[in-house]
């Protein structure tokens, strides 16, 4: 998995968000996808870059995958 991929990927859950849930998802990428990034030691901005969405958007993934350590997402 690239930077790429997974800037689709959070692109992709804040447009099909529900109103007023773009940023509980944008957390929600963060716990899916915290060992990934953390793995591969991709930066988080070039992650919010590739999705296209506000690059302050950065700081609620990085809140995500500090989440990661404590929680895990509902099927």
């Amino acid at each position: 998995m690239t930077v790429s991929d997974l800037g689709k990927i959070l692109s992709e859950m804040y447009r099909k968000a529900p109103h007023g849930k773009q940023v509980a998802k944008i957390h929600l990428f963060g716990v899916m996808y915290a060992d990934v990034i953390l793995r591969n030691g991709f930066s988080v901005k070039e992650i919010v870059t590739a999705s296209g969405i506000n690059q302050s958007y950065a700081t609620e993934v990085n809140k995500g995958i500090k989440l990661s350590e404590y929680v895990l997402p509902k099927e």
